[in-house]
C-alpha cells in the first residue's frame, strides 16, 4: 500500500517538470546553436590570429570545422566570414608551402606542412619531385660531413617522405643507396693514402651503424647487406695497399742509397744501408701485422662477421707481398723487365746502369728475408691470425713459408752469381783493353809493372770495400816477413845463381817442362768451388774469374820475349798483392801460372826475366806506391 503511494507521486511530480525538462533542452540546443553561429561569425578574426602565432594546425583545424556550415549556408548571412575566412585561409597555404620549400626548417615542420596541406585538399602530388629533388640536395650535403644528427635526421625525413608519399618508396631507396654508395666511395679514395687501420675502422663502423638505423625505416633498401659487402671490398683493398706501400718504402730505401752511386761511397756507407733495409723489411712485416690486428680484434658485429675473411686475407698477402717483392728484386737488378705498375719506384735507376752493389745488397736481403723475416712472420701469424677457413679447400693455405724460403734462397744464389758475373765482366772489359791495345811482338823491354795492374788492382779493391761491407765474415790479411813483396821461387839463392851459368834457351825449356810437369799435378785441384754468402767466397770466385779470363786473352796475342817478360813482370807482382785478400792463394797461385804458361806457349823466345831483374822491378814499384801513400802499411 506504501509502495503503491510513493509511485503514484513520483508520477506526479514527473508529470509536472516535464514541460520544464523540454523547455531547458530546447534552450541547450539554442544556446549551441548561439556558439556555433558566434564560430563562425569570429572565424575570420580566430583565422588571422593564428597566422600570427603561426598555429597553422590550428588554423586547419578550425577551418575544416566550420567548412560543413560554409558549405550548406554559405550564400546566407555567412556569406561575408566566409569570404573572410577563405582569404585568410588562402594566407595559411601559402606559408604551409614557403614552410614546405624553406631548407632552413626542420624536416619534421615541412612533413607537418603537407600534412595539413592535405587536408585542405590541397594538391600535393605534384609538389613530390619538387620535395625529392631537395631531399637529394639535402643527402648530398650531409654525405660529405655525416654525423649521428645527420643521419638522425635522413631517418625522420624518409619515414615522414614515406607517410607523406606512401608510393614514393621506390625512389627513396634509390637515394638512400646513392648516399650509402658515396660515403663508401670517399672512403675508398681515402684508401689511396695509407691511413691506419683504427682510423678506417671507426670510419667503416659508423657507417654501418647508420645503415643499420636508415634500416629500419627502409628495410627493402637492404643497406646492412650492402655494407657488409662493401666493408668487405674495402678492408681486402686497405690490406692490399698496405702491403703495397711496404713495398715501395723499401724499393725507395734500396734505391735512395744509389741514386748517387757514381760518387765516392764514405765508409761503412753501404753496411748502413744494408741494415737501414733489413729494418724496413723485418720491421716493416711487424708493424703491418700490427695494424692488421686492429682488423680483427673486438666484438663489434661487423669484424665478427669478417673474421675469417681477414685472417685469409692477411696471410695471402703476406704470400703474395713476398712474391711480388721478390719480382721487384729482380727488376731492380735488372734481370727482369719492370711492370708498368712498378716503374714509379725505378725512376731514379737506370736498369741497363744498375750498380753492382744493390744487386750484392738484394743478395744479402733475400738471406736475411729467409732466414729471418719469413720465420718471425710465420710466428706471428700463427699466434695472432690462426684460424680463417675462408679460402676453398683446393687452393691450399694462403701462406706457404716453405715455399717462399726456397723462392728467395734461389733468388739470393742468382743474384749472389750476377754480382760476380757484373763485376768480372767490367774487370774483363779492362783486360781485353790491355791486350788488345798494344803491338806486342814488337813490345819493349820490361822496365816497370804496367799500369793496367794499378787498374786491376782498384777494380778488385772496390770489389774487396763492396763485400765486406755487405757480407758476413771476416777476410784474413796476411803479412809477410818479406818486405821485396815477392815470393820465395823469386828471391836470389846460391842454387839460382848456379842454373844463371845456363843457357837461357835451356832454362826456358826446362821451365816449360816444370810448368807442364806442375800442372798435371795441379790439374786435380778444385779451382771452382760453390759460391757462399761469405767475403772470402764471393772475392776468390771473383778474382778466379778474371783470372781466366786474363789466360784466355793472353791466348789469343804473339808475344817477343821482351812482352812475355812484361807478363811474367806484372803478374808477380799480382801474385804477391791479391794475397792481401784472400785464403785460397794455391787457386790464385794456380791461375797466375796458367796466364805466364800462356804467355809462355804463344811467345816467340820465350826467355824469363832473371830473378834480381824480376825483384828489382817489384820492390821499385812497392816504393813508388808507397811513396804516393806514406800511411801505407
Amino acid at each position: 500500500m506504501e509502495i503503491t503511494s510513493v509511485q503514484s507521486k513520483s508520477d506526479t511530480v514527473n508529470t509536472s517538470l516535464f514541460d520544464k525538462r523540454e523547455n531547458i533542452e530546447k534552450l541547450h540546443r539554442t544556446r549551441n546553436l548561439l556558439r556555433k553561429v558566434q564560430f563562425i561569425y569570429d572565424l575570420p578574426t580566430r583565422l588571422n590570429k593564428c597566422i600570427k602565432t603561426e598555429a597553422y594546425g590550428d588554423a586547419v583545424r578550425f577551418f575544416t570545422g566550420a567548412k560543413p556550415i560554409f558549405e550548406a549556408y554559405g550564400d546566407t548571412s555567412f556569406q561575408d566570414c566566409k569570404r573572410a575566412s577563405e582569404e585568410a585561409m588562402d594566407l595559411v597555404i601559402q606559408h604551409l608551402q614557403a614552410k614546405l620549400y624553406s631548407d632552413s626548417e626542420p624536416i619534421e615542420a615541412r612533413a607537418e606542412a603537407v600534412v595539413l596541406l592535405k587536408q585542405l585538399n590541397f594538391p600535393v602530388d605534384n609538389l613530390k619531385s619538387n620535395l625529392l629533388e631537395k631531399l637529394e640536395d639535402c643527402l648530398l650535403n650531409l654525405q660529405n660531413e655525416p654525423t649521428q644528427a645527420s643521419i638522425s635526421d635522413i631517418s625522420k625525413t624518409f619515414r615522414a617522405y614515406l607517410i607523406i608519399f606512401p608510393d614514393s618508396e621506390r625512389r627513396l631507396i634509390e637515394l638512400a643507396q646513392a648516399l650509402f654508395s658515396n660515403r663508401y666511395e670517399t672512403i675508398r679514395e681515402s684508401l689511396k693514402k695509407r691511413i691506419p687501420s683504427t682510423d678506417l675502422l671507426a670510419m667503416l663502423r659508423s657507417l654501418w651503424e647508420d645503415a643499420t638505423a636508415i634500416d629500419e625505416v627502409i628495410p627493402e633498401a637492404a643497406l646492412p647487406a650492402f655494407s657488409l659487402e662493401t666493408t668487405r671490398d674495402i678492408i681486402r683493398q686497405h690490406i692490399a695497399t698496405a702491403f703495397l706501400h711496404l713495398q715501395n718504402e723499401i724499393s725507395d730505401t734500396l734505391v735512395r742509397t744509389h741514386s748517387t752511386s757514381n760518387e765516392k761511397l764514405e765508409e761503412s756507407q753501404l753496411q748502413t744501408a744494408m741494415d737501414t733495409s733489413k729494418i724496413k723489411v723485418s720491421q716493416g712485416c711487424i708493424d703491418l701485422l700490427q695494424e692488421f690486428h686492429h682488423l680483427i680484434d673486438g666484438n663489434a658485429e661487423l669484424l665478427v662477421k669478417l673474421r675469417d675473411l681477414i685472417i685469409d686475407w692477411v696471410q695471402e698477402g703476406f704470400q703474395d707481398f713476398f712474391q711480388k717483392l721478390d719480382r721487384h728484386f729482380h727488376v731492380l737488378s735488372g734481370r727482369s723487365k719492370s711492370f708498368p705498375k712498378e716503374s714509379s719506384a725505378l725512376d731514379s735507376v737506370q736498369i741497363d746502369k744498375v750498380p753492382t752493389v744493390l744487386v750484392l745488397m738484394l743478395a744479402q736481403l733475400c738471406v736475411y728475408i729467409e732466414q729471418t723475416t719469413i720465420p718471425k712472420v710465420t710466428e706471428e701469424l700463427a699466434s695472432s691470425f690462426s684460424g680463417g677457413g675462408s679460402r676453398s679447400y683446393e687452393y691450399g693455405p694462403p701462406f706457404v713459408p716453405g715455399e717462399i724460403c726456397r723462392l728467395y734462397r734461389s733468388s739470393g744464389e742468382k743474384f749472389l752469381h750476377h754480382y760476380i758475373n757484373m763485376k768480372t765482366q767490367k774487370i774483363s772489359k779492362l783486360l781485353n783493353k790491355r791486350f788488345t791495345t798494344p803491338v806486342w811482338i814488337k813490345h819493349k823491354e820490361p822496365r816497370e809493372v804496367n799500369m793496367f795492374v794499378d787498374l786491376l788492382l782498384f777494380e778488385f779493391n772496390g770489389v774487396v770495400s763492396e763485400v765486406k761491407q755487405i757480407l758476413p765474415g771476416q777476410i784474413r790479411r796476411h803479412r809477410h816477413s818479406d818486405s821485396t813483396g815477392s815470393t820465395t821461387s823469386s828471391r836470389s839463392n846460391p842454387m839460382r845463381e848456379d842454373m844463371l851459368n845456363r843457357s837461357n834457351t835451356h832454362r826456358a825449356r826446362s821451365q816449360f817442362l816444370e810448368n807442364h810437369l806442375a800442372k798435371l799435378f795441379e790439374q786435380k785441384m778444385e779451382i771452382f768451388t760453390k759460391v757462399e754468402y761469405t767475403q772470402e767466397s764471393v772475392i776468390s770466385t771473383v778474382f778466379k774469374l778474371c783470372l781466366k779470363s786474363l789466360q784466355e786473352f793472353v791466348r789469343l796475342q804473339t808475344f817477343n820475349r821482351s812482352g812475355f817478360q812484361q807478363i811474367q813482370l806484372d803478374m808477380e807482382f799480382l801474385k804477391s798483392s791479391l794475397k792481401e785478400f784472400v785464403d785460397d792463394e794455391a787457386a790464385i797461385s794456380f791461375l797466375l801460372k796458367e796466364v805466364n804458361s800462356a804467355a809462355h806457349e804463344r811467345c816467340l823466345d820465350p826467355i824469363p826475366l832473371e830473378p834480381p831483374i824480376l825483384d828489382k822491378l817489384i820492390n821499385a814499384k812497392l816504393a813508388k806506391i808507397k811513396e804516393q801513400n806514406p800511411n801505407m802499411q
